[in-house]
């Protein structure tokens, strides 16, 4: 079988101001990497628009219709200090979310051994009742409920690795006993949540807070040692991957020191993790990453790692 790529160019019409850092130019980089002649292979397809009911599984009906409403005609509304819609970010925030629920439903049928959304807007910022951080809608946070309530599963995985905690997904998937939930990411930084003792209604969430300046040794042995036997132990039936490559050394907003090579690693980690536990079952979705060049040449590593655990 294949990696399947999910994209569509609505994603491109979400729009911030200048010098904002999450950038239409962030997925045109990480497109024109995976345009190179050895991910020829990948099977492209359109990231679908979501229904609302994929949205209503982890937000409430008063979050959707604010986030409608607040969708501009023209211009740029702003909807935090972070966090603002174009007229186009609406489209492209259901389309982010349409393209989890579908790779996870391609995955499951047994389509595609794996899958990667390469989608904007982010979503791990996004609580259940608040856009934030850049994030509209609780991307991989709904894509886990869809399966769970539609497919019927009741152990599931979801794992960050972006630079930043997952408040949303956490927010969102607190109370859900179906769902083991990690997030690794730098501290003090925004948002300021993730502390070892935020362990969820059910004692299913594990934060690994990392010290600023943390290189990728250390991120190995934390993930080596600790995440993968925790995650191991619970035999996932579907491993959920929140990508941001904003742990990257080169990345403006952050100051952790891992490496592409280090990506590399830890793709290939959680690739054999779910070789184990869940028949290769994976499906990885883009978060942050804010140096163009690094974020494409991680993202690029990502999806070879997940091509040669598909093939």
């Amino acid at each position: 079988m294949t990696t399947a790529l999910y994209f569509h160019d609505d994603c491109l019409e979400h729009v911030n101001p200048p010098g904002h850092p999450e950038q239409v130019a962030r997925l045109i980089h990480i497109r024109d990497a995976l345009a190179a002649p050895m991910f020829d292979a990948l099977d492209r397809r359109e990231a679908p628009l979501c229904a609302d009911e994929m949205i209503l599984l982890g937000h409430p009906a008063s979050h959707l219709a604010a986030i409608s409403v607040a969708a501009p005609d023209s211009g740029f509304r702003q909807i935090d200090p972070d966090t603002g819609m174009s007229p186009g970010s609406l489209t492209a925030a259901r389309r982010a979310v349409g393209a989890n629920v579908a790779a996870v439903d391609a995955v499951l049928a047994g389509e595609v051994s794996n899958a990667f959304v390469a989608c904007r807007p982010p979503g791990h910022h996004a609580e259940k009742s608040r856009a934030m951080g850049f994030c509209l809608f609780s991307n991989v946070a709904l894509a886990a409920l869809h399966s769970i309530r539609n497919h019927g599963l009741s152990r599931v995985a979801v794992l960050d690795f972006d630079v930043h905690h997952g408040n949303g997904t956490q927010d969102v998937l607190w109370d859900v006993p179906e769902v083991r939930f990690v997030s690794s990411h730098q501290m003090p930084l925004y948002p300021g949540t993730g502390a070892p003792q935020e362990r969820g209604a059910h004692g299913q969430i594990m934060n690994v807070p990392l010290g600023p300046g943390t290189g990728g040794e250390d991120m190995r042995l934390v993930w080596g040692n600790r995440v993968t036997p925790w995650i191991e132990d619970w035999e996932p039936e579907l491993i959920l991957v929140s990508a941001g490559f904003d742990a990257h050394q080169d990345d403006p907003l952050a100051n952790l020191n891992w490496t592409t090579e280090d990506f590399r690693w830890l793709t290939r980690q959680l690739c054999d993790l779910a070789a184990r536990t869940c028949g290769g079952r994976l499906v990885s979705t883009l978060e942050g990453g804010y140096d163009l060049d690094a974020l494409a040449d991680s993202a690029a590593a990502h999806v070879q790692v997940l091509m040669e655990q598909g093939s």
